[in-house]
């Protein structure tokens, strides 16, 4: 028999009982189905993550005080949450070699109003590398001159999100003076927009000041002492340089710190690589949960078609011993069945496609799940259907080519 006549005998095979055919296609359908959704969803997910960490940037270490609590909840000395300084800043930018950027930080939430407009937002003091070491770009107008850092400039840089709230989709606000809480400033620049970050916020409602001016005008904070900074962030020259940087960086402020050994530091470190990895490996452990859910349908599926494919061969013993009686061989029954097995895979390996991807589609757009859906997830299905058909349907197929002709001819 040609390929062809072992396709048409196998398709008028499963019509003369489309029922049941429909039924043991169901589960490759559910199965494949739920490959592509589960794939898509561990991809997207993936891709947020990839999201994140180009946000955050990869080579880069925050440095923050240990706060108002000490191990084991003690409260800690008066002033400890300003433990970090000016002076921490210029140190490991001249101490430690593998460090490219180095900035200090304030931060704050204050009201910016323009006319009758006004916005609820976060501002930032910083130094000159926080823009390199964020990798924000400034899009319209210009940065901070040199001068702006001394102290008695008043310059500040918008958000986009801030800078559509105050003016509008028309105008930038380049030159205008905004009051930050009752302070006036005057706009210089508008920050290129970045969007969502990876963590869901909106990383364009900001506004950027120099660190002077920040810590003379907007910090309400009492007791801060000269040259107090809240946070320092870190640019690394190599990825491969994190964890030396980090430990030189400890080193050199428990020195600077003055703290004994075997006492809390009054700091703490934060490697954005280790985060990201932790995050990465927690996401993979759900992309393989998923897969599992999913091959785990497959599996009741091809069982399914298994189990079909053998009563089958119970129910046409007779059938069998008559082609085998007018010369066809056991490789030809074995042929036919086979192909009945992977008709029933393939047929619900298609719409099971068309289902995953309606699914992928409609997750990503009411589930709030992030998805990524793409060629090789289709044909990864595809894969997967094809195999499930050939795999499940091999042992009912050599069942039937195995059958004595007279014995199955004797059956009832």
């Amino acid at each position: 028999m040609s390929f062809l006549d072992i396709l048409r005998t196998a398709f008028f095979a499963l019509r003369g009982n489309w029922m049941r055919s429909a039924l043991t296609s169901l589960g490759v359908i559910i199965g494949i189905a739920a490959v592509i959704v589960m794939v898509s969803i561990g991809q997207g997910t993936q891709a947020e993550i990839d999201k994140m960490v180009s946000g955050l940037g990869s080579q880069r270490l925050d440095i923050g005080s240990a706060g108002g609590m000490g191990a084991g909840g003690a409260r800690m000395a008066q002033g400890s949450r300003w433990s970090l300084s000016e002076g921490d800043v210029e140190a490991i930018r001249a101490e430690v070699p593998s460090v490219q950027y180095v900035a200090g930080s304030l931060r704050g939430g204050t009201q910016v109003v323009f006319a009758e407009n006004n916005a609820s937002t976060q501002w930032q003091g910083v130094q000159a590398d926080w823009f390199a070491i964020n990798d924000w770009q400034v899009a319209k107008g210009q940065g901070f001159d040199a001068g702006d850092y001394g102290g008695g400039a008043k310059p500040v840089i918008l958000g986009e999100t801030v800078r559509k709230a105050l003016f509008g989709d028309d105008e930038d606000g380049i030159g205008q003076t905004v009051r930050l809480g009752r302070v006036p400033f005057t706009v210089v620049g508008v920050l290129g927009s970045k969007g969502q970050g990876g963590f869901g916020q909106d990383q364009d409602d900001i506004v950027v000041v120099p660190l002077e001016a920040a810590r003379r005008r907007l910090s309400s904070a009492q007791g801060m002492p000269p040259g107090a900074v809240q946070s320092i962030a870190v640019g690394v020259d190599d990825p491969r340089n994190l964890a030396s940087a980090q430990a030189e960086i400890e080193g050199l402020l428990r020195q600077r710190h003055k703290i004994e050994p075997g006492a809390d530091d009054d700091f703490a470190v934060r490697n954005i690589s280790q985060i990201v990895a932790t995050r990465t490996a927690t996401t993979n452990l759900m992309s393989k949960l998923l897969g599992a859910v999913a091959g785990i349908c497959l599996i009741i599926g091809g069982i399914g078609i298994m189990n079909i494919m053998l009563v089958s061969v119970t129910e046409r013993i007779k059938e069998i011993g008559l082609r085998m009686a007018v010369g066809a061989g056991p490789r030809d029954v074995r042929r036919q069945f086979l192909a009945e097995a992977m008709l029933i895979s393939l047929i619900g390996g298609v719409i099971g496609i068309g289902i995953g991807v309606v699914g992928a589609l409609l997750v990503g757009k009411f589930g709030n799940l992030p998805v990524e859906l793409n060629a090789r997830v289709v044909l990864l299905a595809a894969a997967f259907s094809i195999s499930t058909g050939l795999f499940f349907g091999y042992y009912p197929a050599r069942k039937a080519s195995l059958l004595d002709p007279i014995e199955a001819l004797r059956a009832q």
